[in-house]
């Protein structure tokens, strides 16, 4: 083999390690603190910022030390994690848009959401819905829009009337305007076409549907474009609505009576950056439930037959 060969080929091992290394960090992070250990994660973050500094990469890891501190209930230790990875992600922002690349905008969004746990988790809701609201000034034409929004919107939504819905592009039948629905009880489910969690949720979303029906229990569905369809390929707007509706008959067959707005705008308000996110309305269009992530059938009717 030429010298001109192997150099080629020890500039792509170089090329592809450094790439490796990248990826590894934030998986690196992530491992050592389901085994709880964070001296370990800290050597991690320590060794690869010496290397590569506090790029995008690192800023995410470092928020996943803040993450895994608040759950650990190492209150002191989240903030400040919080707080560095905010302040480094705040100097990279002087040189680039935060929606350049994903890492960024998952570390300072989970800078902040940290930072509003820390202080309602010391009783201090009114602060971090101020830091949240303000933060959502700052950062509302991004990202992180969703996200701020979830967690304001689970410090203080239960008991609030519930925001309006979109209507205006959907599949299915045509939804019914919220205002026409008080009354009765709604169940939101907002859905992604790519969200596994969703798929699980769907029969017992359809199961508690015609449980409670008889009782006058409404359900919609909305969801909304993300730019790609299947295999993550990019799809105009035509060609994923089309997608999302085939996803939707395939894995959801018990809620073909169930209309499904298609709207970013109801997704920024009601914060759904977790999918799938289900919302309770009771009778008097006020926020009994509201709950990112999965939830179990006995526990999502327990919260149904309170609401009735």
């Amino acid at each position: 083999m030429s010298p001109r060969i192997l150099a080629r080929l020890f500039l792509f091992a170089s090329v592809f390690c450094a790439q490796l290394a990248v990826a590894d960090i934030i998986t690196d992070v992530r491992t050592a603190l389901a085994q709880e250990n964070f001296a370990a994660a800290a050597s991690e973050l320590q060794s690869y910022r010496a290397q590569r500094g506090a790029n995008p990469e690192y800023l995410e890891a470092l928020s996943w030390m803040a993450r895994g501190s608040v759950s650990a209930n190492q209150l002191d230790q989240a903030d400040t994690y919080a707080k560095q990875t905010e302040s480094e992600a705040r100097a990279l922002l002087g040189r680039r848009s935060l929606d350049a690349e994903p890492h960024l905008p998952l570390a300072l969004g989970a800078a902040l959401e940290v930072q509003a746990q820390v202080l309602a988790l010391r009783g201090q809701n009114a602060q971090a819905i101020a830091l949240l609201r303000r933060s959502l000034v700052t950062y509302g034409n991004t990202s992180l829009r969703a996200r701020l929004q979830k967690n304001l919107n689970m410090l203080g939504l239960i008991g609030q009337p519930a925001p309006l819905l979109s209507t205006a592009e959907y599949l299915g039948i045509r939804p019914i305007p919220m205002a026409q629905l008080k009354g009765a009880p709604v169940l939101l489910f907002f859905w992604a076409h790519w969200c596994g969690d969703c798929k699980y949720e769907g029969p017992i979303i359809s199961q508690l549907s015609s449980e409670f029906a008889a009782k006058g229990l409404k359900v919609e569905a909305p969801t909304q474009l993300y730019g790609y369809a299947a295999y993550g390929e990019d799809a105009a707007p035509k060609d994923e609505l089309a997608y999302i509706g085939r996803v939707w008959q395939h894995y959801y067959p018990g809620l073909q009576d169930v209309a499904v707005p298609v709207s970013k705008a109801n997704f920024d308000h009601y914060g759904a950056s977790t999918t799938p996110l289900l919302v309770l309305i009771d009778r008097k269009g006020r926020v009994a439930l509201y709950h990112p992530g999965v939830m179990q059938y006995d526990d999502l009717r327990a919260a149904i037959e309170k609401a009735m």
